[in-house]
């Protein structure tokens, strides 16, 4: 039987799997909110992801993210933060009565706090949104139903000097590959949204701390679709702008386990 992620039920239960984290970290302090759209997009429940414009300063330029942005002085909290920004982005006005709850916060390499919003938009055509062109080359929507096939997320392992260090997982196969920091709250999202459907890409998935984070900078890239039992064999070899390394390498050949 097909799920109906927008439903009555679903809201209520992810509010109430939420509720802790929406009251233990809507009032504190952090760097930025994003903004995880559920919609429903030509009758199926999808997630609504934009593309970071080329033309913007610094290492996450033309990134494939979730609306949002940094904290303003005068929001009232992270919750204002995610509407605002996706009012400013996209041109999409959401009451606060659209939000579900809050989930688990992230940290860049910077140790910068960033806070995702899970809210509702419902039914959306793409065409209505007004993206800004200063800050958006792109809008796109992947349904849960892509998400949630095996075929479609990958991981990612992070390797330093030929030995791996952490893995973060990934989506592929859509219009962006949805990778970092987006591909983390997308997980949890599948989590929370799925929990009988969506099995986590890594057993005991943790973020890196920020320590290990800022430590590899420099380090090489490698994705990988998912593996069959006891087998690892890497599909592309892709190196993001804010992790380029001079020369990619295959650090799985010292690392043979």
């Amino acid at each position: 039987m097909r799920l109906d992620y927008l439903s009555a039920e679903c809201e209520q239960r992810c509010r109430q799997l939420l509720a802790r984290a929406t009251a233990r970290y809507r009032a504190r302090p952090a760097a930025a909110a994003v903004l995880v759209p559920l919609c429903l997009v030509r009758g199926a429940p999808a997630l609504l992801y934009t593309l970071r414009s080329s033309r913007l300063a610094g290492r996450h330029k033309g990134d494939v993210s979730f609306p949002g942005g940094k904290c303003d002085p005068t929001d009232q909290d992270v919750v204002h933060t995610a509407l605002r920004e996706t009012l400013e982005e996209l041109g999409l006005a959401l009451s606060e009565q659209h939000v579900w709850g809050i989930l688990h916060p992230v940290q860049d390499q910077k140790k910068a706090t960033v806070v995702p919003v899970l809210a509702s938009v419902g039914p959306l055509d793409l065409q209505s949104l007004r993206p800004n062109l200063e800050e958006v080359d792109d809008v796109f929507a992947l349904p849960l139903a892509h998400l949630l096939q095996a075929q479609n997320q990958g991981y990612t392992h992070f390797c330093k000097q030929g030995h791996f260090r952490y893995t973060l997982p990934v989506f592929l196969h859509g219009p962006h590959r949805v990778w970092g920091l987006t591909a983390i709250i997308t997980e949890f999202t599948l989590q929370v949204l799925a929990p009988t459907t969506y099995q986590p890409r890594l057993a005991g998935f943790q973020v890196p701390s920020p320590a290990v984070q800022a430590s590899l900078q420099t380090t090489a890239l490698l994705v990988y679709a998912r593996p069959q039992p006891g087998l690892l064999s890497p599909s592309s070899h892709l190196s993001p702008p804010a992790l380029q390394p001079p020369e990619p390498h295959d650090c799985s050949k010292n690392n043979p386990g």
